[in-house]
């Protein structure tokens, strides 16, 4: 299901994911980092703009360094594999393209950091 591990961190690894505008359209790929440590799909300001998604509102989102920072927030078409479901992605900078844990979850998908992929989640149920 997924593509190479990369360099830096231990764990980190890329997979190639589509996006496209919420409501249609054509969906253009591109390489993100799964990074479940973030809890939203962060891709470039730039790249979305280019696909017509503009934020719907601004946030602020504490970064790793543990300073705040105000990102816009919007949703997004997301494909992995042949799947495709709306996210909300934040609107970060040029560089980041960054596959987070909202996203995988709304894709019933488990993270093998070692092993460089993403894997069905089998979710627990119980009646009530």
């Amino acid at each position: 299901m997924l593509e190479s591990a990369r360099g830096g961190y231990m764990g980190a690894f890329d997979v190639t994911i589509a996006v496209g505008h919420p409501d249609g359209g054509d969906l253009a790929p591109v390489s993100a980092t799964v990074d479940t440590g973030a809890g939203h799909t962060m891709l470039p300001a730039s790249f979305l703009a280019s696909l017509r998604i503009e934020p719907k509102e601004n946030r602020h989102f504490a970064i790793a360094d543990g300073s705040e920072v105000l990102f816009g927030y919007e949703m997004a078409r997301i494909a992995i594999d042949d799947r495709e479901w709306p996210c909300p992605v934040i609107f970060g900078p040029d560089d980041e393209y960054l596959l987070g844990a909202t996203t995988l979850e709304t894709f019933g998908l488990a993270v093998d950091p070692v092993g460089g992929r993403l894997f069905p989640r089998q979710y627990r149920v119980r009646a009530i």
